[in-house]
């Protein structure tokens, strides 16, 4: 953990709700070793971003229901999960296609339960859940809840374009079409920025 992003988060944190992300790193550290995932990783190549953290990064994605771009814009701007990854505070982070392909290396190589395992591993060591109850789910609906998330950001992503096209090509019958203004402010801005409520797409 560098020093200053440490000193920096708290600092933020301190002014109200201490952050989950926060949370999980300081009471289970760094929960995903990167030897976990070595099977689905070339050790050859051009290095790339920890699977580790890439794991934490989808975990705190569903926890928050956060699409893939929404997600990767959190670790670059924001303090909290820069603390969790134990990033410096000027990381770039990572494009939003890193995240698929770690989703599909999973799937590729039978890993889908790791993640979940892992974490439900770290927590009953620490005495946070029990065995044998009720909360038991899998990796495979993470995985797929955080699919369905991307899909509903890429339907949004069409509609604007769609519009953004017709505003060009046949602007009169647009206006007369559909009330312009009112989709403007609904469908103007990048989906990624939207979140979602709590239970869409079978997340809750």
């Amino acid at each position: 953990m560098p020093e200053l992003t440490a000193q920096v988060a708290r600092a933020v944190a301190a002014r109200g709700p201490y952050p989950l992300a926060m949370r999980v790193r300081d009471e289970l550290g760094e929960l995903f070793a990167d030897a976990e995932f070595a099977e689905a990783f070339e050790a050859i190549g051009r290095p790339g971003w920890s699977p580790g953290q890439l794991a934490l990064v989808t975990v705190l994605q569903f926890a928050e229901n956060l699409t893939d771009r929404a997600a990767v814009h959190r670790v670059r701007y924001g303090m909290d999960l820069k603390y969790a990854l134990g990033l410096e505070l000027d990381d770039p982070g990572f494009d939003a296609s890193v995240l698929s392909e770690f989703r599909t290396r999973l799937v590729k190589h039978g890993m889908e339960e790791k993640v979940l395992d892992l974490l439900l591993t770290a927590l009953k060591d620490r005495g946070l859940v029990q065995a044998g109850g009720r909360q038991r789910t899998d990796s495979t609906r993470v995985l797929a809840a955080v699919r369905d998330l991307n899909r509903l950001e890429l339907a949004g992503d069409t509609l604007r374009a769609t519009l953004e096209a017709l505003v060009c090509a046949a602007p009169d019958w647009l206006a007369g079409a559909a009330p312009v203004r009112e989709w403007a402010e609904r469908y103007g801005p990048r989906t990624h920025s939207w979140h979602p409520p709590p239970g869409i797409a079978g997340l809750r």
